[in-house]
């Protein structure tokens, strides 16, 4: 009988993990199928130039996975039961159970509310494809009025900087503010926040430091000092969240729900379940938590693969590296800030700005979107059989017994 192996979710992490697992694993012996809510690939990284009004190229999962033996089940995954091994799905025609061997958990996050009043039933977010559809709608609502209209970003990490500078840019007839909690930019350089703050003044966005916000209404921002802002758009973008799946089916995760994975992304709680991408508590080699990132979804995406491919097979596992670079924030189409940050996660002194920046940034969203929709390449002429008796890694053996 076959190994069944399940994928939640094919973002930058499942996307990745289910290819490569594809490209190393026989198909004598394994059976890989992934899950996903939608029918293509989102490029989450871009999702704010969606929004902004700018056409992104679709990749259909089924050309992604072509070739591949990869099964592509387009639903959503409602419940996980990893004592049994099997995973509810729901799509439109239903619901059914699909069982496993292994579980890849790569259902990424969401926008996170943090409980502020009005956020759900009256903000926008730009975290999947059809809320930045339904922003985009709203966006070119305002543009037709020719009266223009108050958008409101709060938020000003690097979802926020970027959304707000990309719609200034594309629809200079709105006007932008950008809400931040405390000083603009705070976790950058000092040369690269000045930086920022040129590039905001140049596209017209207007920032409101120190300023929380603490409910949201159909036309209005409440902020906690008594101002009230109007807003024909309010765009959330105050940190990301995780859906209570892993939780709710008994797997040990953070206070945040995010699953606590050992070195080789292996659930402390259950072995047979990894996790990649913003879903998994994973600890960097500088001994900090990886942040929700497309880089973390990366490092996190090669360790699964790598866990997986040697359990199953009897391999050594090979450590991956667990490290945290730096952020690439997009201004608009022109501009940008790559910032390297230290072992501890501080930003470095020096940064690189404006077109030279941006091209690389492209760079680096081409590549990303490139390495998820061609699984293929490099297929090995030769693939990995399985051993007759998997065993879990070490690390988790451990545990468990314990």
């Amino acid at each position: 009988m076959k190994h069944r192996i399940v994928v939640l979710g094919a973002g930058y992490a499942g996307a990745y993990v289910a290819g490569n697992l594809a490209r190393r694993l026989s198909p004598a012996d394994t059976e890989i199928t992934v899950v996903n809510a939608e029918p293509d690939f989102v490029e989450r990284l871009r999702l704010h130039q969606l929004a902004a009004g700018q056409e992104i190229e679709v990749q259909k999962l089924a050309d992604v996975f072509a070739g591949t033996g990869i099964r592509l089940r387009p639903a959503r995954a409602t419940a996980l039961d990893p004592e049994r091994r099997v995973v509810a799905v729901a799509d439109a025609e239903g619901g059914d159970e699909l069982g496993y061997d292994t579980l890849v958990y790569a259902l990424g996050s969401h926008a996170a509310d943090h409980g502020v009043p009005g956020v759900a039933e009256h903000a926008f977010d730009v975290t999947g494809r059809p809320a930045a559809l339904r922003l985009r709608e709203r966006l070119d609502g305002l543009d037709k009025r020719g009266e223009g209209g108050n958008v409101l970003v709060v938020g000003d990490g690097l979802t926020g900087v970027e959304t707000a500078t990309e719609i200034a840019e594309s629809r200079p007839g709105l006007l932008v503010t950008l809400i931040a909690r405390g000083e603009l930019g705070a976790r950058l350089s000092a040369g690269a926040r000045a930086h920022l703050r040129r590039a905001c003044d140049r596209l017209g966005v207007t920032v409101r430091e120190n300023t929380c916000v603490d409910a949201v209404e159909a036309a209005r921002v409440l902020c906690a000092d008594g101002t009230v802002l109007a807003s024909d758009a309010t765009v959330w973008t105050a940190g990301f969240a995780v859906g209570p799946l892993a939780a709710a089916g008994g797997l040990e995760v953070t206070d945040d729900g995010r699953i606590v994975v050992d070195r080789t992304m292996q659930s402390v709680s259950h072995p047979d379940v990894y996790a990649a991408g913003d879903a998994a508590h994973a600890v960097g080699d500088n001994g900090l938590p990886l942040p929700m990132s497309c880089a973390s979804a990366g490092y996190t995406g090669m360790q699964a693969t790598a866990a997986i491919v040697g359990r199953l097979t009897g391999r050594k596992i090979a450590h991956t590296k667990m490290e945290y670079l730096g952020n690439h924030i997009s201004l608009g189409r022109h501009d940008a800030i790559l910032q390297l940050v230290d072992h501890e996660g501080r930003a470095k002194p020096k940064y690189m700005g404006g077109r030279k920046a941006a091209r690389i940034k492209a760079g680096i969203l081409w590549m990303s979107l490139w390495a998820n929709s061609h699984p293929t390449f490099g297929l090995p002429r030769r693939k990995h059989r399985l051993a007759t008796a998997p065993e879990a890694s070490p690390e988790t053996a451990g545990r468990v017994a314990a």
